[in-house]
């Protein structure tokens, strides 16, 4: 099942827009400095043609996790030489081990997230292509105007007037014997 256009857009937006808002956020929360909204925009841009090109079809979460581990390392360098000088910060280690393994936690994560979300998506397609097959496939005759379908043989009932499953539960019950607690005292 190949996706229209319009689908694969919207697929891709998504995708871009995680894999920045991801890149943005760790790079701010490791220390780095907040970066103009260029950089950002060129990255979004950037992710989002080649998400769209790989949006055709359903990827498998491996290569969901490593585009996103890619985009992830490449927004944090054009983040880190757009945004400006947070000063002497430890945290903001950009050869240290820690880092490294933040970025890939985070992006292990976002992508099984990106992943899970993706195999719903299709498994949600499948399933509604499937019915609307079923339907298409098989119409219903369509009566002609003014006249209501009658079944085949056998007499004709008449409606009920009451729907099937309802109890009516209004007013008081049929008799007194029904009522223990209501009967009548007798004299003493």
């Amino acid at each position: 099942m190949t996706a229209q256009p319009v689908f694969r857009l919207a697929r891709a937006a998504v995708f871009s827009a995680v894999c920045v808002l991801l890149g943005v956020l760790g790079h701010v929360f490791a220390g780095g400095g907040l970066p103009g909204w260029a950089a950002p925009a060129g990255v979004g841009a950037l992710v989002l043609a080649a998400a769209y090109a790989l949006a055709g079809r359903e990827r498998s979460p491996g290569l969901i996790v490593g585009f996103l581990l890619g985009a992830q390392l490449l927004s944090h360098e054009l983040f880190r030489l757009g945004a400006p000088a947070p000063g002497p910060s430890a945290a903001h280690d950009h050869g240290g081990s820690a880092m490294l393994l933040a970025h890939l936690v985070a992006a292990a994560l976002a992508g099984w997230w990106l992943a899970r979300g993706e195999a719903a998506l299709w498994s949600v397609l499948r399933r509604l292509a499937v019915r609307l097959l079923a339907v298409l496939a098989s119409p219903a005759p369509i009566p002609a105007p003014g006249t209501a379908p009658r079944p085949a043989g056998g007499p004709v009932r008449p409606a009920r007037l009451t729907l099937r499953h309802s109890l009516t539960r209004r007013g008081p019950p049929p008799c007194a014997a029904a009522r223990p607690w209501a009967a009548p005292v007798t004299g003493r």
